[in-house]
């Protein structure tokens, strides 16, 4: 026989439970008593295997710390193996795991099976559906899935777990196109608004949800990718009773405060008003389903308002906002949408290693041989970039001039380019903000630029000013004259007055590059008005219409041949003169280090 070992309290607190008896045989580790302290329960473990000797303390009396509780005499292992006494209660666990599993079950697709048909009925994804499309496989780790709508004290809990689910908006963060790109350029935080739970309306725990998300992605530098659907602000959280106009929500001067700071990519679909609709013209890049309504009141504040009733169908419809700057990019479905925004994530996230591109000889042939004869542009664009990489934005809007984004090498490059099938190729305050805006967006994330002229000018006329044309196409000065990225001009043809200096950052010495084909021609204002106003007093003094045009025809002659670009190149006003052919190894010299 040994000595018994007298088992201590390790600390000041009351014993809840002996779990042995005299006689009982029990393992090294195994709980022979539980001590509380501070609301706080602890196992008291056997040091050793042996056979309990003697009980010293009982359930609900209070030890001072080394008080003693219970011996145990030290048997052999095999002795000890016969009988284990231990208070694990594995059903306690499984318990609570099991409610937590049935709890997150409510806020899935699985578990709200009502929800997710109604959606599928309508041609619509659910917002989880959506998520996973977006998200890579497994990553997706989320923000507050287990909230609830603040209306606990008129619904009951279990109906508000399924009806209300994640309130309204899943949050997250997880890696987007990582596979492509790498994991460590493609972690991104992901905000889905959910319609089926109250019409995707905005409550009180929505709220905090969104902030916290906003606040983790500012703070980690993540881009954001948002899907906007909903009906705005929620007035049926009667838990809150401490909020009254709710004009106090961080959530918009949040999302705003991102300008410039992280990319963020709305997606809309469906209904999309009052603050939903305000979130997602806010965002850098949005894009919207050709099923997308947007507006910032939906019927129900227009009617309050005395402005008439409408149905939603009726408010800001894709035909209206795909021409108004509202939507960059048109997709066919949630689907479509969704690969939309992947793509435009890229140019921010990496570099495309595996491209191939075009050949380049037959460039120039996009230019027909008469100069005054129009041409399709984006095909000088898609010539120049990696295959299928180029991606235009805004193309129902400001169409004379094309904004988009492509690949050279792999790498992301923004594009600016006069469209001369659109006014003559002249830059009408439409086009001008939405170029000013772009060049801003390549700006604020370091996307180099590449910008293909071939412009008479700035759009004019009374009616033009009318637009306030002299406040809004200064716009692009001001855009240009911030430009610290790389910035390489290409002069396809014309390259006149204002609107030209304008399309190369402010003047011919702004661009880290600027050349120009042969076919490119320069000058202060338009050839022909040049000539109408420096040779009035000629042209007045001819009276026979055939001379006077004859005339012109010389005076318009001389004037082409002293704007020709190798003429220009020879005064240093631009840099070079190129063969077509050569224009994408030129940039891309221009553009990137060698690696």
């Amino acid at each position: 026989m040994t000595n018994p070992t007298t088992i201590e309290a390790p600390l000041l607190g009351a014993i809840v439970a002996i779990t042995v008896s005299e006689g009982d045989i029990a393992k090294a580790g195994s709980v022979v008593a539980i001590l509380e302290a501070m609301k706080v329960q602890s196992n008291v473990v056997a040091p050793h295997d042996g056979v309990v000797t003697k009980i010293f303390a009982q359930a609900g009396e209070m030890l001072e710390k080394k008080s003693p509780i219970l011996a145990i005499e030290k048997t052999t292992s095999s002795t000890a193996d016969s009988d284990i006494s231990t208070n694990k209660d594995p059903a306690y666990g499984d318990a609570l795991l099991n409610d937590f599993l049935a709890r997150q079950d409510k806020s899935l697709d699985e578990g709200r099976a009502q929800a997710r048909d109604k959606r599928h009925a309508k041609g619509y994804r659910t917002a989880r559906e959506n998520l996973i499309h977006l998200s890579d496989e497994g990553s997706f780790v989320e923000y507050g899935q287990l909230a609830i709508a603040a209306q606990r004290g008129r619904v009951d809990l279990e109906t508000l777990q399924s009806t209300t689910a994640a309130d309204g908006i899943i949050t997250g963060v997880a890696l987007v196109n990582s596979e492509q790109y790498g994991r460590r350029n493609t972690k991104a935080a992901l905000i889905v608004n959910d319609y089926s739970v109250l019409a995707g309306t905005q409550g009180y725990y929505h709220h905090m949800k969104l902030d916290r998300i906003l606040e983790i992605a500012k703070r980690e530098r993540l881009p954001v990718i948002m899907y906007t659907e909903g009906g705005g602000g929620r007035p049926g959280d009667t838990d809150i009773t401490t909020v009254n106009s709710g004009l106090g929500c961080e959530s918009f001067a949040s999302w705003a405060a991102l300008d410039g700071v992280v990319l963020r990519i709305a997606v809309a679909n469906g209904y999309n008003f009052a603050g939903n609709a305000a979130l997602f013209g806010a965002a850098d890049i949005t894009i919207a389903t050709r099923a997308s309504w947007i507006g910032m009141a939906g019927p129900a504040m227009i009617s309050g308002g005395g402005l008439g009733d409408f149905k939603p169908t009726e408010i800001g419809p894709i035909d209206v906002q795909q021409g108004n700057s509202v939507v960059d990019l048109v997709a066919d479905d949630e689907q479509h949408a969704t690969e939309l925004a992947k793509i435009c994530l890229g140019f921010f996230q990496d570099v495309n290693k595996e491209w191939t591109a075009q050949s380049q000889v037959n460039i120039s042939e996009h230019l027909p041989d008469n100069r005054k004869f129009g041409y399709e542009v984006r095909d000088v664009i898609k010539t120049l970039a990696d295959d299928d990489s180029f991606i235009e934005l805004k193309q129902n809007y400001g169409g004379a001039i094309i904004t988009g984004l492509m690949r050279l090498e792999g790498r992301a490059v923004g594009v600016i380019a006069n469209d001369c099938k659109v006014l003559g190729g002249a830059i009408d305050v439409d086009a001008g903000e939405k170029a000013a805006t772009f060049m801003t967006l390549c700006e604020q994330f370091s996307i180099p630029l590449i910008s293909l002229a071939d412009t008479p000018g700035f759009m004019v006329g009374p009616d033009h000013e009318e637009l306030g044309a002299v406040r809004r196409l200064a716009k692009l000065f001001t855009a240009g004259a911030k430009l610290t990225t790389p910035l390489v001009a290409i002069v396809l043809r014309k390259c006149y007055g204002l609107g030209a200096q304008a399309m190369v950052g402010g003047s011919t010495t702004k661009p880290n590059f600027i050349a120009a084909w042969p076919t490119g021609e320069f000058g202060p204002m338009g050839l022909e008005g040049a000539v109408q106003l420096g040779f009035k007093k000629e042209l007045d003094a001819e009276t026979d219409p055939i001379k006077k045009q004859a005339i012109f025809d010389e005076l318009l002659a001389q004037q082409y041949s002293r704007g020709q670009a190798s003429e220009v190149a020879t005064t240093l006003e631009i840099d070079a003169v190129i063969d077509p052919k050569t224009t994408r190894d030129v940039i891309i010299s221009s553009l990137f280090s060698i690696e």
